[in-house]
């Protein structure tokens, strides 16, 4: 029988994705696409990477680029710290490795926003380096192939599927392999119906031998969901909104989002008091609920009519026609809600 990578390698020729826009021997787009890939499906993430690639088609470009047009092209994929470290990284490199990322996977590890399984794929893929991965789809792979229990994100259960991963890299083709791993995870040894029938390890699979596909890998331990409630401010005027940088860390660090109201406050008076604005409306607007990875934020948003645009005294804030939120780097659920505001009845004269 054949080693479990070169049943993958084999299979990676035939059945494997071919053709995607990153496949390709380039650090730079190889990196760009793992950090786009980290918790986010390829359909997804290909319309994002080839809008990067068009605005920043090197890395020298994406360097220079202020942080706002980086968080505006990546306005809608979410877990906005990766953009953040995408643009730290891409300055790291250009000062600290004269502008090439380096082949040793140990190097790149301590790059911003790159850890050991992203840092291992970047070297496979750009350099043939043998080193091994282990991403969520590599970890339900494994451990359902070779019977590993308990939760992955456990210490010692991760650490023992480093081990196995370890053991089980090709002397060549590292490459095809890492490929190979990722496409089984991804489109074969799925989450939920995982299509057995179509699996080139079926054969030693001890999940599938004992039954226990649904098992494996141990889910994470439940916890409640925390639930938090905003109020938010649209402020309309002249066919604007009235935007705010968020602080640099925290939910939706760097984004422009609307300012968020505190919890007792009465908004007319809180709006002229902050921005200095003379209220003629305000209604509520249909409340809005996003799920984050920790905890549920509901939006409850209030629409808020003042007289015309004033200027801004405050660096952090804008007047952003809706007519062009294209243009501004902000969270989806804001994006989603603002895009929305097509009631003329309500807006008034804000258009």
């Amino acid at each position: 029988m054949n080693t479990f990578a070169e049943t993958l390698i084999a299979w990676q020729h035939t059945h494997g994705r071919h053709g995607l826009p990153w496949q390709v021997r380039d650090a730079y787009r190889v990196w760009l696409s793992e950090i786009m890939l980290q918790q986010t499906q390829v359909e997804t993430v290909i319309p994002y990477y080839q809008r990067f690639i068009a605005r920043f088609p090197d890395l020298a470009g994406l360097a220079a680029a202020p942080l706002e047009d980086v968080l505006t092209l990546w306005s809608g994929l979410g877990y906005y710290a990766r953009a953040r470290n995408l643009h730290k990284c891409a300055r790291a490199v250009m000062e600290g490795h004269g502008g090439a990322f380096p082949a040793d996977p140990a190097l790149l590890a301590e790059l911003p926003g790159i850890g050991r399984s992203t840092a291992a794929a970047i070297s496979a893929f750009s350099f043939g380096t043998r080193a091994a991965i282990l991403d969520g789809n590599v970890k339900r792979v494994l451990a359902r192939c070779f019977g590993i229990e308990g939760f992955p994100g456990n210490k010692a259960v991760e650490t023992a599927l480093w081990t196995l991963a370890e053991s089980l890299l090709p002397a060549t083709d590292v490459d095809i392999y890492t490929q190979a791993q990722m496409d089984l995870g991804a489109t074969v040894c799925t989450r939920g119906r995982p299509a057995c029938g179509r699996c080139p390890v079926a054969a030693r699979c001890v999940a599938l031998r004992e039954g226990r596909v649904g098992e494996l890998p141990t889910p994470r331990p439940k916890k409640a969901v925390r639930e938090r409630d905003g109020r938010f401010a649209v402020i309309l005027a002249g066919g604007a909104v009235l935007l705010e940088r968020r602080p640099p860390s925290g939910i939706w660090g760097g984004l422009l989002s609307l300012p968020e109201l505190p919890e007792d406050a009465d908004t007319a008076t809180w709006v002229t008091t902050r921005f200095g604005l003379t209220v003629h409306k305000v209604e509520r607007l249909a409340a809005l609920r996003h799920v984050f990875t920790h905890f549920t934020l509901n939006l409850h948003p209030e629409a808020v009519l003042v007289g015309h645009p004033s200027i801004c005294s405050e660096a952090t804030t804008l007047w952003q026609p809706l007519d062009r939120l294209e243009e501004a780097a902000l969270p989806a659920p804001v994006r989603k809600l603002l895009e929305q505001l097509t009631q003329p009845d309500l807006l008034g004269d804000a258009h």
